[in-house]
């Protein structure tokens, strides 16, 4: 698995595999042209290799072609995406982050309740870390 993150085309792509499953270069390029407008086939190709050499996708033989797939789980880039930007624009202020985030796009009452029982999942942790002993002390 990779710890490199995706360019934005990178993850546009990657969310074509991970939805799709294996696909070829064409079908990617079926996939992305629509959304980019201007990308070639030469340029998917491209990018696609790219991909491969930085750990993000593998391929396979498909008859006359290479089928590609991802490498790297959708959750985990998600999750190192999302915490490059509260590092890098929020500079990791959790509260502002999810603040903005709710002003941008006001949730629906099921996105709330799905982000409740985050927070409390979330919570349970941080309890259950801070409950832990310290070591080294009698």
């Amino acid at each position: 698995m990779s710890d490199v993150s995706p360019t934005p085309r990178e993850l546009e792509a990657l969310k074509v595999l991970w939805r799709r499953g294996p696909a070829t270069v064409r079908e990617i390029y079926q996939e992305l042209k629509p959304r980019d407008g201007e990308l070639a086939y030469t340029t998917a190709l491209s990018l696609l290799q790219t991909m491969e050499q930085k750990g993000l996708v593998g391929h396979e033989s498909a008859g006359k072609a290479y089928a590609y797939f991802a490498k790297v789980r959708r959750d985990s880039v998600f999750r190192g995406l999302a915490g490059g930007f509260l590092e890098r624009v929020f500079d990791g202020a959790m509260g502002e982050y999810v603040a903005r985030a709710l002003q941008a796009k006001p949730p629906s009452v099921g996105e709330l309740e799905e982000l409740e029982a985050m927070i409390a999942e979330a919570k349970k942790r941080a309890q259950s870390r801070d409950e832990r002993p310290k070591g080294g002390t009698r």
